[in-house]
């Protein structure tokens, strides 16, 4: 009786004139989870149901990726709440997830980490997205499963493994009115037990600068007039192969291996003598690893390792105008050169035993890490992670599951922290699923806020060998309901959250020989929370999603002034349409995305506290789609950036009542129209 008028209760809140549905017309969880055809991998103990999975995860599937028209992670993770995207002409895309800060999110493509980061983060431009099958996402700590770097949540990109026939392919070409050309292709062949798959393409962007006018005409410019770009330009080839070998029907191994190179110019103003300073950035990034999955009696074995080598070069150039003549410059700065070599290798044993300790996962996690560069110190450093952790699932009755975590380091540069986590998941219906979690995370000071020096005429920093890891701890609850009704499933979601990280690095004024040194240290404290709901609704060939989040921010100063707020707030509001027209040869979507106002604190030039903030933005996309060919060439085109938005407004406030220090945050590079043409063979 109970259970049924909560049932009641929860519908007519979240859906208000939606019918009520009575047990007749109720569909089971098997319909349920036949119907949206989901599968988890991330933190599992093997493919899961993302309903009977312990942790609240978010994904993003193939079909929302090829809807968006997304050419990398950036592209899909526009839409998506909690999540606040930066972007660096230099450093590329960033982003912050719950309040935290994108050096504090792990990105793995197939649980591999993602190396290379510049300013504590990884850019987001440079994940491609063209053998993607589906993103999963989990906002909170996963230190107990994946170390340092995942005290705000874990990224992991699911590659495509599977050919459905003996041979087949895809070329895929992308234009954007801006100056963007990108050409995909992959190709795949499948016979007996072996699976083979390549994948190859270059991605070039020509730059661009606010109020430039779509031109059609593409004859070489008469003068280098307008060589200065707001937006850089950039050039990327990559490939991917991967094989995989079924040595019988438990048993499956697989290597994959990928290859990026990408190119960044940035050309500089020209001088009244017709000479200007240009800056060329390359990144390499050679990926390889092997998987090693099987299923022995009632327990699974996955084993990984992988090898990443990661290099960054800096080359800046005396360019002469009138001859075209370039100097390579030997100024401090001008040149820089950095590599990071990463090893890893990851193995779980986990078990299903249907007893009270249903099932259980131990596992051991070596990451081994080289950096070399000038500004190192001594040219190398190397740093060792050794770990082991275990979880196990607690079912004291059918509908109730307790995992508590595990997980030890030992660190040969730091003392690392014992790592525990506790989830929690109840379903009181087969509709309701009740989750409530602890974690602990932590985030490893890295290599440069360890052994990184830089000095010029601009810049004194050193970094500090006596840091201590970041950690924090996390709380969070759920409740997601989902039901299907005759040809209508929806499903609601409301969560919160809140995090106090502690020992946070922070770089610090610290005076020095120089007078002007800065170096890293652990002074800070940081503290978010927040709430979020969503609903999605699935209507005959309708799919609509709307959702919203509140997150609050920490304001360290407050601890020094009562005129300082302790936190400050930040909205979020996310929504999407798609239809797709019987017969699934044309689809239209429409995403939007309203980015809050973020107000914080500083220390202006005069070296007071001073109000902040980041004015609001919204952006949104319009996508169409339709198949021709009998569905082998698909054509999309649309228009990204509606409203127009390049560059926001940031803001510190001065000493008088209307001075103050404003200046452009760049968000997006304006509106912008897309063709995309997708032929399978």
């Amino acid at each position: 009786m109970k259970t049924d008028w909560l049932h009641k209760y929860v519908i007519t809140v979240l859906f208000g004139a939606f019918p009520v549905p009575g047990s007749a017309q109720a569909k089971d969880s098997t319909a349920i989870r036949r119907h949206i055809e989901e599968v988890v991998v991330t933190g599992q103990y093997s493919p899961n149901d993302p309903a009977k999975a312990v942790q609240k995860i978010k994904i993003i599937g193939r079909q929302k990726i090829e809807m968006m028209n997304a050419q990398n992670l950036k592209d899909v993770l526009s839409n998506e709440l909690n999540i606040r995207l930066s972007n660096d002409n230099i450093l590329g895309s960033s982003m912050s997830i719950g309040g935290i800060s994108g050096r504090n999110v792990k990105i793995l493509i197939d649980g591999v980490p993602v190396i290379g980061r510049q300013d504590g983060s990884i850019d987001l431009s440079q994940i491609n997205l063209n053998n993607i099958e589906r993103i999963e996402i989990i906002e909170g700590p996963m230190s107990v499963n994946y170390g340092t770097d995942a005290l705000g949540g874990a990224i992991n990109l699911i590659t495509k493994k599977e050919i459905k026939k003996t041979i087949e392919g895809n070329v895929s070409g992308y234009y954007e009115s801006i100056g963007t050309y990108n050409l995909q292709g992959r190709s795949g062949f499948s016979k007996n037990k072996h699976t083979v798959t390549l994948n190859a393409g270059r991605n070039f962007f020509d730059g661009w600068n606010p109020g430039e006018k779509i031109n059609f005409d593409y004859s070489p410019l008469i003068a280098d007039s307008s060589r200065f770009l707001q937006s850089k330009a950039r050039e990327q080839y990559f490939t991917t192969l991967q094989y995989i070998y079924k040595l019988n029907s438990n048993t499956t191994l697989n290597y994959k291996g990928d290859y990026f190179n990408e190119k960044i110019t940035n050309r500089g103003q020209p001088t009244a003598a017709n000479l200007a300073l240009d800056d060329y950035y390359r990144t390499i990034r050679n990926d390889n690893a092997v998987f090693l999955n099987s299923k022995v009696g009632k327990g699974n074995i996955n084993v990984l390792a992988s090898y990443n080598h990661y290099r960054r070069y800096k080359n800046t150039y005396l360019n002469t105008l009138e001859t075209l003549e370039q100097e390579l410059q030997t100024t401090d700065g001008a040149q820089d050169t950095s590599k990071f070599d990463q090893f890893n290798t990851r193995g779980t044993y986990s078990n299903e035993v249907r007893s009270l300790l249903s099932t259980y996962e131990v596992g051991y996690d070596i990451n081994l890490q080289n950096g070399t560069g000038r500004r190192i110190k001594n040219g190398k450093q190397f740093i060792g992670d050794y770990a082991i952790y275990a979880s196990v699932e607690f079912k004291p009755w059918s509908r109730f599951i307790i995992r508590p975590g595990l997980r030890y380091s030992y660190n040969t540069v730091y003392n690392a922290p014992f790592i525990p986590s506790v989830n929690v998941s109840y379903k009181p219906t087969d509709h309701v699923t009740l989750r409530g979690a602890y974690s602990k995370g932590f985030r490893a000071p890295d290599l440069k806020e360890l052994y990184f020096y830089f000095y010029d005429v601009n810049h004194d920093i050193k970094g500090n060998e006596n840091l201590k890891a970041e950690y924090s701890d996390n709380y969070s609850a759920s409740v997601v309901y989902t039901n299907i009704v005759g040809k209508m499933l929806y499903k609601a979601d409301v969560s919160g959250f809140y995090n106090d990280i502690m020992d946070m690095i922070t770089l610090a004024f610290n005076g020095g020989a120089s007078g002007r040194e800065y170096t890293y240290v652990n002074v800070g404290r940081y503290k978010t929370h927040g709430v979020q709901a969503n609903v999605d609704l699935t209507i005959n060939n309708w799919k609509i999603g709307v959702g919203g989040s509140y997150i609050g921010r920490y304001n360290q100063y407050s601890e020094f002034t009562d005129t300082v707020a302790v936190y400050t707030y930040a909205p979020e509001i996310r929504g999407s349409i798609m239809y797709t027209w019987p017969g699934e040869s044309l689809s239209v979507g429409l995403f939007y995305k309203f980015t809050g106002r973020l107000p914080g604190y500083g220390v202006n030039d005069s070296g007071n506290i001073a109000q902040t903030f980041i004015n609001d933005y919204q952006m949104a996309d319009l996508n169409l789609s339709k198949k021709v060919l009998k569905g082998k060439l698909q054509i999309g085109a649309g228009c990204k950036n509606i409203f127009n938005v390049s560059n926001v407004r940031s803001f510190m406030a001065g000493e008088g009542a209307h001075s103050g220090t404003s200046i452009n945050t760049i968000i997006g590079n304006g509106r912008l129209y897309f063709l995309k043409l997708d032929y399978n063979f």
